[in-house]
C-alpha cells in the first residue's frame, strides 16, 4: 500500500514537472524613459492592465535644461552619432520575455535614451512593443527606426497617444491590448475610410477647430475621407506642406468628431 501510495505520489509531481515544462511562464516588462511624466502615466497604465514588472530608463547625465537646450543638445548627438550613457536598470532583462518599450517622440522618431539603452542592453530574442506619446505623431516612423535597430527582436504593431489627450490613454489601451493578443477578447472590424474627396469649406471648419491651437504648423488640408466609427466620425485629412526647397510633401492628419451633439474636433495623430 505504502509502495503503490509513493508511485502515486511521484507520478502526479513528474506530471506537474512535466505540464510546467511544456508551458514555460511568460514574462514581461514595461521599460520607459520619460522627461516630462506622460510616458511614466502611460507606462504604469500598461503595468497595472497587464501585470508586467516596470522600470525606468535614467540617463547618467539628464536632459534636465529647456526645450532648446535638449533641441541642441539631441542636434549633436545625431551630428556624431552619440548615445546617451544610461545608468543600469533595477530589472534584469534578461529576465524577461516580453518589453513594453515606452518612449516620448523626439525629432519625429524615438527619444534618444531609447538609443542608449539599445547600444547598452540586448533585447535580441525579446518581443518587444513600442508604445509612446507626442505632440502630433511619430509612432510609425519611431517604430520603422526600431525594427531597423533591433534586427533581433520580433516587434508588435505600437500605441501611440498624444500628450494633449493623454486622458484617453486608458480606453485606448484595453483595445489596443486585445488588438494584439495580448489580452482576451474581440473587437469589431473597422469600416473602410470613403473615397478621397477635395476639402470643403465644413472640411477646413473641422481641420481648423481640431489643429488651429496647435503650436506647429501642420500643413494645407487638400483631401479628406471618412468613416463612422461607435464614437463618432473618424477623418483622415491629407495636408500638404512646402519644403525649404520648394517641393511639396503630403502627410495625414486623423481628427475624431464625437458622435455626441456639439462635440469637437479633436486632433488624435499625424503620420508622415
Amino acid at each position: 500500500m505504502k509502495k503503490n501510495l509513493l508511485f502515486l505520489m511521484s507520478a502526479l509531481a513528474l506530471c506537474a514537472c512535466t505540464s510546467q515544462g511544456d508551458k514555460p511562464s511568460s514574462k514581461s516588462l514595461v521599460l520607459y524613459y520619460s522627461q516630462t511624466s506622460t510616458t511614466q502615466q502611460v507606462a504604469k497604465l500598461l503595468q497595472f492592465k497587464t501585470g508586467a514588472d516596470i522600470d525606468s530608463i535614467v540617463c547618467e547625465q539628464p536632459y534636465d535644461g529647456d526645450f532648446n537646450q535638449t533641441i541642441v543638445r539631441c542636434q549633436k548627438e545625431f551630428a556624431e552619432n552619440e548615445a546617451p550613457v544610461i545608468q543600469k536598470l533595477t530589472r534584469n532583462v534578461a529576465d524577461y520575455d516580453t518589453i513594453y518599450l515606452g518612449y516620448p517622440v523626439w525629432f519625429g522618431t524615438y527619444a534618444q535614451p531609447i538609443a542608449g539603452l539599445i547600444k547598452q542592453v540586448d533585447l535580441s530574442g525579446k518581443v518587444v512593443i513600442p508604445f509612446c506619446t507626442f505632440g502630433s505623431g511619430g509612432l510609425n516612423t519611431s517604430t520603422d527606426k526600431l525594427k531597423a535597430a533591433l534586427p533581433g527582436a520580433k516587434l508588435l504593431p505600437g500605441y501611440g497617444v498624444r500628450t494633449a489627450r493623454v486622458s484617453a490613454a486608458s480606453e485606448e489601451l484595453d483595445k489596443f491590448l486585445i488588438q494584439i493578443g495580448v489580452k482576451p477578447g474581440q473587437l469589431p472590424e473597422l469600416p473602410s475610410y470613403s473615397d478621397k474627396q477635395p476639402v470643403t469649406d465644413a472640411d477646413v471648419e473641422i481641420f481648423n477647430a481640431a489643429c488651429g491651437s496647435y503650436p506647429m504648423p501642420l500643413g494645407t488640408p487638400v483631401e479628406v475621407c471618412s468613416r463612422t466609427l461607435d464614437n463618432g466620425t473618424d477623418y483622415e485629412f491629407t495636408v500638404e506642406t512646402a519644403t525649404p526647397d520648394g517641393n511639396k510633401v503630403r502627410s495625414r492628419i486623423y481628427i475624431l468628431v464625437g458622435k455626441e451633439e456639439g462635440a469637437a474636433p479633436e486632433f488624435i495623430m499625424a503620420k508622415r
